[in-house]
């Protein structure tokens, strides 16, 4: 019968039906309802016991005769493998689709972050969800659509930092379960996800116990301070001014970087830190020696902004979080972070000061007992705290 069959068969066959070309394909002649004379030819591949199964092929003469017989024994040899080869056609067709509306991780993580942040206690946490995905995971996988990520692109990003910064890769798997669970829900990707840690990454990344996950900063040794202070003090930029405001007070990055003129009793020499920018929530009280009184007098001299520590080119805005750890990439500094400057005191004062536990403790804004115990360090421990930063100040500025 094949031998009969030929493009002028299919181009004038005009009776309505199936007519069989052969090896389970069939030309499939239809007439208009509404319009006797106007007839549709399409084709149509059969298979399984009395063609149980059936898959469209495409309009005639779109798709000739021979491109029909070429796609119909195609597809019949994946079923003769024991494949389903529509069900394959329409796993191509979503996953094509899919890819013309997924978004990509990068703009997932934005609308999640979008979505989320106005539930989250204050901006810095927003602040740390962007820095984080932005320093470790989008270099990797940010321009990749989120269907197209999979357990080794996740891996990629978690296994330079599971054993050396545990906490932080920690975070950012978890920060990326929750992006791909959004992605999922909103119809952006279809496969499981590939972040999660119960059943999938907890097979393949090393755990780590809380013992071994906790790591200090790495911190200059106190003996070193004040010759750091003179090196700095050198270089004219304000990022170089935040950190040695840092090491003089003693307090977090995003409290340095956020402080407003407003915040700042220079009669009294104290800097009142809002409780809504605080980690305990609490607001804190700072003496200002008079190294850090002289040294925010210079810098209001030339603010242009509500901002101690302007960005030069949003003067609306602070710097950035990440200036003060560049400054110290930019001198060689590899070796120490912002935040070990904290530790650097604490050991000073543990070491060479009579100053007592407490009072450091509350110096470092640490979270306390309870509220009673916090109530009455408030009001018994501030002119102690006085002494020791105008102690540290000096010792700092080599006095």
């Amino acid at each position: 019968m094949n031998k009969k069959i030929s493009d002028t068969y299919c181009k004038n066959e005009k009776k309505p039906g199936m007519h069989s070309i052969g090896n389970g394909l069939y030309l499939r002649v239809q007439v208009s309802r509404t319009d006797l004379n106007h007839i549709t030819k399409s084709w149509l591949l059969r298979w399984g016991a009395g063609g149980k199964y059936t898959m469209g092929l495409g309009p005639y003469p779109a798709i000739g005769l021979a491109e029909a017989r070429k796609l119909g024994a195609e597809a019949m040899q994946r079923v003769k493998l024991g494949f389903d080869p529509r069900a394959e056609r329409e796993a191509l067709r979503e996953k094509v689709q899919l890819n013309q509306e997924a978004l990509t991780f990068r703009e997932a993580s934005k609308k999640y972050i979008q979505k989320e942040s106005p539930s989250w206690k204050n901006t810095k946490h927003t602040q740390q969800w962007t820095n984080t995905l932005e320093t470790y995971a989008l270099p990797v996988i940010g321009e990749k659509k989120c269907e197209e990520i999979t357990l080794q692109h996740v891996m990629k990003v978690l296994e330079p930092i599971w054993i050396s910064k545990n906490e932080t890769a920690t975070r950012i798997r978890s920060r990326m379960e929750n992006i791909f669970d959004w992605a999922i829900t909103h119809g952006h990707r279809k496969s499981a996800n590939p972040a999660r840690w119960k059943g999938l990454l907890e097979h393949t990344l090393t755990k780590i116990s809380k013992r071994q996950r906790v790591r200090h900063h790495p911190a200059l040794p106190y003996r070193d301070i004040p010759e750091f202070i003179q090196l700095i003090k050198v270089i004219d930029s304000i990022s170089a001014r935040a950190l040695e405001f840092t090491i003089l007070t003693g307090c977090r990055t995003g409290e340095v970087l956020g402080l407003k003129w407003e915040e700042i009793d220079f009669d009294n020499k104290t800097w009142i830190i809002p409780k809504e920018r605080m980690k305990a929530g609490i607001e804190h009280r700072v003496p200002l020696s008079d190294q850090a009184i002289g040294l925010l007098v210079k810098i209001k001299k030339m603010s242009k902004s509500e901002y101690a520590f302007q960005n030069n080119i949003k003067i609306a805005k602070p710097i950035s979080n990440m200036a003060m750890l560049m400054l110290l990439k930019r001198i060689k500094r590899h070796d120490i972070t912002v935040h070990g400057f904290r530790s650097s005191f604490r050991d000073w004062g543990a070491e060479v000061t009579n100053h007592t536990r407490e009072v450091m403790e509350h110096a470092l804004a640490h979270k306390l007992a309870d509220e009673s115990e916090a109530a009455y360090q408030r009001s018994t421990f501030f002119e102690k705290r006085i002494a020791l930063m105008s102690d540290w100040g000096k010792y700092c500025y080599g006095g």
